[in-house]
């Protein structure tokens, strides 16, 4: 099965978890836009400073960073054979870039893998996210603001991704090796 896939779906529907077991099963990198901005952050370098201050406000990372950051990213030889991004794209104008980066590269995305989960179980996850990991981004209002953005911004790409034929949504809800296992039989339906 080739792996140039996107992993979709609120925050806390399980992306993060699942990008990475995905990744470990399928040998290819799990590319998380959050992961690289978290870095930075901690790094103390330009872009983590700028990102800090957006994140806090829970607002998205301006697309022109993004998008560097993602091509940049893309190009790195272990991404050759394959990655799984996640948290990207996230609005129209990420879809149009990212698909000039892959064209520009003769490939294609093979998938797209959107997590489903409740509004209030995303709720009741992030904020034990936030309590766990002491995350300064995972204010309750931040976390709202994310949900709103995401449901104004992001959802609307997986209607056209599925216009694609390349849509596969998988209920995010369960036990982590359940909601895998359920993933990998989506994708090998698909590709099948």
């Amino acid at each position: 099965m080739s792996a140039r896939l996107l992993i979709m779906g609120p925050q806390g529907s399980g992306k993060g978890t699942q990008a990475i077991r995905l990744a470990e099963r399928m040998d290819v990198p799990a590319i998380s836009t959050g992961d690289i901005f978290r870095a930075n952050v901690k790094g103390g370098t330009e872009l983590g400073t700028q990102a800090q201050a957006i994140m806090d406000a829970g607002d998205l990372v301006p697309d022109e960073l993004t998008n560097a950051m993602v091509r940049d990213r893309l190009s790195q030889e272990d991404a050759s054979r394959g990655f799984i991004l996640d948290g990207y794209p996230r609005n129209a104008a990420q879809v149009t870039a990212l698909d000039q980066m892959l064209q520009g590269d003769g490939v294609a995305l093979d998938a797209v893998v959107e997590l489903s989960a409740p509004r209030d179980e995303l709720l009741a996850r992030l904020a034990r996210r936030a309590a766990i990991e002491g995350r300064t981004d995972d204010t309750e209002d931040a976390i709202r603001r994310r949900l709103e953005v995401y449901a104004e911004q992001t959802a609307p790409l997986t209607e056209a991704y599925a216009a694609r034929g390349l849509l596969v949504t998988v209920d995010g809800i369960g036990e982590v090796d359940g909601v895998t296992e359920r993933v990998l039989a989506a994708l090998a339906e698909h590709v099948g």
